[in-house]
C-alpha cells in the first residue's frame, strides 16, 4: 500500500510563475512537467491521476511533490525577502534535475579536415593472399 503523498501548499505568487512556465513555449519541458505537477498536486489530485494525465510514473510525482515540501518555507521567506527573479530562480532550482551520479562524460575533440589520422587508422590491415 503506497504511503501518504505530501501536502502541497503554494502562494498566489508562485501560482502565477507556475503557470507561466506550464502555458510557456519555450520554457523547457521538464521544468514545465514538474511545474503542472505541484499545480495539479495544489488542487488535490493524487499521485496516480496525475502521472495518468501528465503521462509520467507515479513515483516520480512522489518526488517532485516531496521537493517542493521541503523547499516550501525556504521559498516563502524568498519571496517575502527577495524579488520576483530572485523567486523563479529558487523555484526553478527546486524544480530542477539533481546532478546524475558517475563519472562525467568525456568529449574526443573532433578532426579538422587536415589533420593527421588517429593512431588506430594508421594499422596495416593484411590483406589474405
Amino acid at each position: 500500500m503506497p504511503g501518504k503523498a505530501a501536502k502541497v501548499v503554494i502562494t498566489e505568487r508562485q501560482q502565477e510563475i507556475l503557470q507561466r512556465w506550464v502555458r510557456s513555449r519555450s520554457c523547457p519541458r521538464g521544468l514545465a512537467q514538474r511545474a503542472e505537477i505541484i499545480l495539479l498536486a495544489f488542487d488535490r489530485l493524487q499521485n496516480g491521476p496525475i502521472a495518468n494525465h501528465l503521462g509520467c510514473e507515479r513515483h516520480a510525482v512522489g518526488i517532485w511533490r516531496r521537493r517542493w515540501a521541503a523547499a516550501f518555507d525556504t521559498l516563502v521567506r524568498i519571496e517575502c525577502l527577495e524579488g520576483l527573479s530572485t523567486l523563479e530562480r529558487a523555484i526553478e532550482d527546486v524544480l530542477s534535475d539533481n546532478p546524475r551520479s558517475g563519472c562525467p562524460g568525456t568529449l574526443l575533440p573532433t578532426r579538422s579536415p587536415g589533420s593527421s589520422p588517429s593512431p588506430v587508422s594508421r594499422r596495416r590491415i593484411r590483406a589474405d593472399p
